[in-house]
Protein backbone atom coordinates (compact mmCIF):
# COMPACT_ATOMS: atom_id res chain seq x y z
CA UNK A 1 0.00 0.00 0.00
CA UNK A 2 1.23 3.56 -0.60
CA UNK A 3 2.47 5.43 2.49
CA UNK A 4 0.00 7.62 4.28
CA UNK A 5 0.26 11.40 3.78
CA UNK A 6 1.60 13.62 6.58
CA UNK A 7 -1.91 15.00 7.10
CA UNK A 8 -2.80 11.71 8.76
CA UNK A 9 -0.91 12.84 11.87
CA UNK A 10 -3.30 15.67 12.70
CA UNK A 11 -6.35 13.53 11.80
CA UNK A 12 -5.28 10.72 14.12
CA UNK A 13 -4.30 13.12 16.91
CA UNK A 14 -7.50 15.16 16.97
CA UNK A 15 -9.77 12.27 16.00
CA UNK A 16 -8.29 9.98 18.64
CA UNK A 17 -8.68 12.55 21.41
CA UNK A 18 -12.30 13.19 20.44
CA UNK A 19 -13.24 9.53 20.00
CA UNK A 20 -11.69 8.27 23.24
CA UNK A 21 -12.79 11.37 25.14
CA UNK A 22 -16.34 10.83 23.96
CA UNK A 23 -16.45 7.42 25.66
CA UNK A 24 -15.74 4.99 22.82
CA UNK A 25 -13.96 1.82 23.95
CA UNK A 26 -10.78 2.53 22.00
CA UNK A 27 -7.12 2.66 23.00
CA UNK A 28 -4.60 5.44 22.51
CA UNK A 29 -2.07 2.97 21.09
CA UNK A 30 -3.81 2.85 17.68
CA UNK A 31 -3.32 6.53 16.81
CA UNK A 32 0.10 6.49 18.51
CA UNK A 33 1.34 3.67 16.27
CA UNK A 34 0.00 5.31 13.13
CA UNK A 35 1.30 8.78 14.01
CA UNK A 36 4.73 7.36 14.88
CA UNK A 37 4.93 5.51 11.58
CA UNK A 38 3.81 8.56 9.60
CA UNK A 39 6.32 10.82 11.37
CA UNK A 40 9.17 8.38 10.79
CA UNK A 41 8.31 8.03 7.11
CA UNK A 42 8.14 11.81 6.77
CA UNK A 43 11.61 12.15 8.33
CA UNK A 44 12.94 9.59 5.86
CA UNK A 45 11.50 11.45 2.92
CA UNK A 46 12.93 14.77 4.10
CA UNK A 47 16.35 13.10 4.46
CA UNK A 48 15.98 11.59 0.95
CA UNK A 49 16.30 7.97 2.06
CA UNK A 50 15.59 5.02 -0.21
CA UNK A 51 12.66 2.63 -0.02
CA UNK A 52 14.56 0.12 2.14
CA UNK A 53 15.43 2.75 4.74
CA UNK A 54 11.90 4.14 4.63
CA UNK A 55 10.57 0.68 5.43
CA UNK A 56 12.86 0.43 8.46
CA UNK A 57 11.91 3.93 9.63
CA UNK A 58 8.23 3.16 9.22
CA UNK A 59 8.52 0.09 11.44
CA UNK A 60 10.69 1.88 14.02
CA UNK A 61 8.26 4.79 14.23
CA UNK A 62 5.34 2.44 14.76
CA UNK A 63 7.22 0.68 17.55
CA UNK A 64 8.06 3.99 19.19
CA UNK A 65 4.38 4.95 19.11
CA UNK A 66 3.33 1.75 20.85
CA UNK A 67 6.16 2.01 23.36
CA UNK A 68 5.09 5.52 24.31
CA UNK A 69 1.43 4.56 24.61
CA UNK A 70 2.18 1.81 27.14
CA UNK A 71 5.41 3.18 28.65
CA UNK A 72 7.10 -0.03 27.47
CA UNK A 73 10.13 0.28 25.14
CA UNK A 74 10.84 -3.45 24.76
CA UNK A 75 7.23 -4.24 23.87
CA UNK A 76 7.33 -1.61 21.13
CA UNK A 77 10.30 -3.24 19.43
CA UNK A 78 8.93 -6.76 19.88
CA UNK A 79 5.59 -5.68 18.42
CA UNK A 80 7.34 -4.41 15.30
CA UNK A 81 9.12 -7.70 14.70
CA UNK A 82 6.19 -9.94 15.58
CA UNK A 83 3.29 -8.07 14.01
CA UNK A 84 4.59 -5.67 11.35
CA UNK A 85 7.62 -7.48 9.94
CA UNK A 86 6.72 -11.06 10.82
CA UNK A 87 10.33 -12.18 11.24
CA UNK A 88 13.53 -11.13 12.97
CA UNK A 89 15.65 -8.62 11.10
CA UNK A 90 18.59 -7.27 13.05
CA UNK A 91 18.62 -3.78 11.51
CA UNK A 92 14.89 -3.31 12.11
CA UNK A 93 15.19 -4.62 15.68
CA UNK A 94 18.04 -2.21 16.47
CA UNK A 95 16.24 0.71 14.84
CA UNK A 96 12.99 -0.05 16.66
CA UNK A 97 14.76 -0.36 20.03
CA UNK A 98 16.60 2.92 19.44
CA UNK A 99 13.45 4.78 18.41
CA UNK A 100 11.44 3.29 21.28
CA UNK A 101 14.11 4.16 23.84
CA UNK A 102 14.31 7.75 22.60
CA UNK A 103 10.52 8.10 22.62
CA UNK A 104 10.29 6.69 26.14
CA UNK A 105 13.03 9.07 27.37
CA UNK A 106 11.05 12.06 26.09
CA UNK A 107 7.72 10.77 27.42
CA UNK A 108 9.10 10.00 30.88
CA UNK A 109 10.82 13.39 31.06
CA UNK A 110 7.45 15.05 30.46
CA UNK A 111 5.06 12.64 32.20
CA UNK A 112 7.17 10.72 34.73
CA UNK A 113 7.97 7.01 34.83
CA UNK A 114 5.04 5.68 36.84
CA UNK A 115 3.76 2.31 35.53
CA UNK A 116 0.44 2.16 33.72
CA UNK A 117 -0.95 -0.40 36.18
CA UNK A 118 -0.06 -1.01 39.80
CA UNK A 119 -0.30 -4.53 41.22
CA UNK A 120 0.87 -5.77 44.57
CA UNK A 121 3.57 -8.49 44.49
CA UNK A 122 1.90 -11.76 43.59
CA UNK A 123 2.29 -14.90 45.65
CA UNK A 124 4.08 -17.87 44.14
CA UNK A 125 1.69 -20.16 42.31
CA UNK A 126 2.35 -23.80 43.08
CA UNK A 127 2.65 -26.56 40.54
CA UNK A 128 -0.73 -27.93 41.55
CA UNK A 129 -2.41 -24.77 40.24
CA UNK A 130 -0.72 -24.92 36.82
CA UNK A 131 -3.59 -26.84 35.15
CA UNK A 132 -5.94 -24.04 36.17
CA UNK A 133 -3.88 -21.52 34.21
CA UNK A 134 -3.80 -23.85 31.21
CA UNK A 135 -7.59 -24.01 31.42
CA UNK A 136 -7.71 -20.21 31.63
CA UNK A 137 -5.65 -20.03 28.45
CA UNK A 138 -8.10 -22.30 26.64
CA UNK A 139 -11.06 -20.24 27.80
CA UNK A 140 -9.30 -17.01 26.82
CA UNK A 141 -8.52 -18.45 23.38
CA UNK A 142 -12.17 -19.33 22.81
CA UNK A 143 -13.26 -15.88 23.99
CA UNK A 144 -10.71 -14.31 21.64
CA UNK A 145 -12.15 -16.21 18.68
CA UNK A 146 -15.62 -14.93 19.58
CA UNK A 147 -14.31 -11.40 19.95
CA UNK A 148 -12.60 -11.45 16.56
CA UNK A 149 -15.77 -12.84 14.98
CA UNK A 150 -17.83 -10.09 16.60
CA UNK A 151 -15.40 -7.42 15.41
CA UNK A 152 -15.49 -8.67 11.83
CA UNK A 153 -19.26 -9.13 11.93
CA UNK A 154 -19.79 -5.60 13.21
CA UNK A 155 -17.53 -4.18 10.52
CA UNK A 156 -19.47 -6.13 7.87
CA UNK A 157 -22.75 -4.81 9.27
CA UNK A 158 -21.48 -1.24 9.03
CA UNK A 159 -20.44 -1.86 5.44
CA UNK A 160 -23.97 -2.99 4.65
CA UNK A 161 -25.20 0.33 6.04
CA UNK A 162 -22.81 2.34 3.88
CA UNK A 163 -25.75 3.74 1.90
CA UNK A 164 -26.96 5.50 5.04
CA UNK A 165 -25.69 9.06 5.59
CA UNK A 166 -22.56 9.05 7.72
CA UNK A 167 -24.21 11.47 10.13
CA UNK A 168 -26.99 8.97 10.80
CA UNK A 169 -24.55 6.13 11.45
CA UNK A 170 -22.53 8.36 13.76
CA UNK A 171 -25.68 9.39 15.60
CA UNK A 172 -26.70 5.77 16.18
CA UNK A 173 -23.33 4.81 17.62
CA UNK A 174 -23.10 8.03 19.62
CA UNK A 175 -26.58 7.50 21.07
CA UNK A 176 -25.72 3.93 22.11
CA UNK A 177 -22.47 4.95 23.79
CA UNK A 178 -24.10 7.99 25.37
CA UNK A 179 -26.91 5.90 26.83
CA UNK A 180 -24.40 3.44 28.29
CA UNK A 181 -22.34 6.30 29.73
CA UNK A 182 -25.48 7.74 31.35
CA UNK A 183 -26.26 4.57 33.27
CA UNK A 184 -22.77 3.11 33.83
CA UNK A 185 -20.23 5.92 33.31
CA UNK A 186 -17.43 3.83 34.82
CA UNK A 187 -17.57 1.31 31.95
CA UNK A 188 -16.98 3.59 28.95
CA UNK A 189 -13.78 5.01 27.51
CA UNK A 190 -10.41 3.43 26.83
CA UNK A 191 -10.58 1.39 30.02
CA UNK A 192 -7.23 1.80 31.82
CA UNK A 193 -9.04 2.68 35.05
CA UNK A 194 -11.27 -0.38 34.63
CA UNK A 195 -8.21 -2.59 34.17
CA UNK A 196 -6.62 -1.13 37.31
CA UNK A 197 -9.75 -1.73 39.38
CA UNK A 198 -10.02 -5.29 38.07
CA UNK A 199 -6.37 -6.04 38.84
CA UNK A 200 -7.00 -4.87 42.40
CA UNK A 201 -9.73 -7.54 42.73
CA UNK A 202 -12.74 -7.29 44.98
CA UNK A 203 -15.44 -7.48 42.29
CA UNK A 204 -18.33 -9.91 42.48
CA UNK A 205 -19.03 -12.55 39.86
CA UNK A 206 -22.26 -10.90 38.72
CA UNK A 207 -20.65 -7.47 38.40
CA UNK A 208 -17.70 -8.92 36.47
CA UNK A 209 -19.94 -10.84 34.08
CA UNK A 210 -22.10 -7.79 33.37
CA UNK A 211 -19.09 -5.51 32.86
CA UNK A 212 -17.40 -8.07 30.59
CA UNK A 213 -20.46 -8.45 28.36
CA UNK A 214 -20.99 -4.70 28.12
CA UNK A 215 -17.36 -4.02 27.26
CA UNK A 216 -17.34 -6.96 24.84
CA UNK A 217 -20.10 -5.38 22.77
CA UNK A 218 -18.95 -1.79 23.27
CA UNK A 219 -15.49 -2.59 21.92
CA UNK A 220 -16.88 -4.00 18.67
CA UNK A 221 -19.31 -1.10 18.20
CA UNK A 222 -16.61 1.48 18.92
CA UNK A 223 -14.18 -0.09 16.45
CA UNK A 224 -16.86 -0.32 13.76
CA UNK A 225 -17.36 3.44 14.01
CA UNK A 226 -14.06 3.81 12.08
CA UNK A 227 -12.84 6.63 14.29
CA UNK A 228 -9.16 6.78 15.31
CA UNK A 229 -8.46 4.38 18.15
CA UNK A 230 -6.83 1.07 18.95
CA UNK A 231 -7.91 -2.33 20.22
CA UNK A 232 -5.12 -3.07 22.68
CA UNK A 233 -6.33 -1.13 25.74
CA UNK A 234 -9.92 -2.45 25.48
CA UNK A 235 -8.53 -5.98 25.12
CA UNK A 236 -6.57 -5.59 28.35
CA UNK A 237 -9.84 -4.71 30.09
CA UNK A 238 -11.57 -7.83 28.80
CA UNK A 239 -8.59 -10.06 29.59
CA UNK A 240 -8.33 -8.93 33.20
CA UNK A 241 -12.08 -9.27 33.72
CA UNK A 242 -12.10 -12.75 32.23
CA UNK A 243 -9.08 -13.79 34.28
CA UNK A 244 -10.47 -12.47 37.55
CA UNK A 245 -13.84 -14.12 36.89
CA UNK A 246 -12.11 -17.44 36.21
CA UNK A 247 -9.91 -17.02 39.28
CA UNK A 248 -12.86 -16.41 41.59
CA UNK A 249 -14.54 -19.55 40.26
CA UNK A 250 -11.34 -21.56 40.81
CA UNK A 251 -10.96 -20.30 44.36
CA UNK A 252 -14.54 -21.32 45.12
CA UNK A 253 -14.10 -24.74 43.48
CA UNK A 254 -10.65 -25.46 44.98
CA UNK A 255 -10.45 -23.60 48.31
CA UNK A 256 -7.57 -25.76 49.48
CA UNK A 257 -5.29 -24.24 46.82
CA UNK A 258 -5.82 -20.68 48.13
CA UNK A 259 -5.20 -19.28 44.64
CA UNK A 260 -4.48 -15.58 44.19
CA UNK A 261 -7.21 -14.21 41.93
CA UNK A 262 -5.02 -11.25 40.94
CA UNK A 263 -2.61 -13.71 39.31
CA UNK A 264 -5.45 -15.00 37.17
CA UNK A 265 -6.32 -11.42 36.20
CA UNK A 266 -2.74 -10.74 35.04
CA UNK A 267 -2.48 -14.02 33.14
CA UNK A 268 -5.94 -13.53 31.65
CA UNK A 269 -4.82 -10.15 30.31
CA UNK A 270 -1.90 -11.72 28.44
CA UNK A 271 -3.84 -14.79 27.30
CA UNK A 272 -6.78 -12.88 25.81
CA UNK A 273 -4.43 -10.41 24.12
CA UNK A 274 -2.51 -13.31 22.60
CA UNK A 275 -5.68 -14.96 21.34
CA UNK A 276 -6.99 -11.84 19.62
CA UNK A 277 -3.78 -10.41 18.18
CA UNK A 278 -1.90 -13.74 17.89
CA UNK A 279 1.27 -12.09 19.17
CA UNK A 280 2.39 -14.27 22.10
CA UNK A 281 5.81 -12.69 22.59
CA UNK A 282 4.45 -9.14 22.71
CA UNK A 283 1.68 -10.09 25.13
CA UNK A 284 4.03 -11.95 27.47
CA UNK A 285 6.50 -9.07 27.62
CA UNK A 286 6.35 -7.91 31.26
CA UNK A 287 7.16 -4.33 30.26
CA UNK A 288 4.07 -3.90 28.10
CA UNK A 289 1.25 -3.73 30.64
CA UNK A 290 3.77 -2.82 33.36
CA UNK A 291 1.58 -4.72 35.76
CA UNK A 292 4.15 -6.53 37.89
CA UNK A 293 6.58 -4.61 40.09
CA UNK A 294 9.22 -7.29 39.61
Amino acid sequence: MPPTPPGLISVKFVGGVLAIGAGLALGREGPSVQMGAALAHLVGRVCRRGSADLRVLLAAGAGAGLATAFNAPIAGAVFVLEELVGRFEAHIAISALGASAAAIAVARALLGDAPDFDVEPLAYVGVQASPLFVALGIVAGLAAVLYNSLLLGTLAAMDRLSHWPVEMRAALIGAAVGALAWFVPDLVGGGDDITQRTLAGGATLSALLLAFLLRFGLGAISYAAATPGGLFAPMLVLGTQLGLFFGILCRAAFPEMAVDTSAFAVVGMAAFFTGVVQAPVTSSDPTMPRDHPE
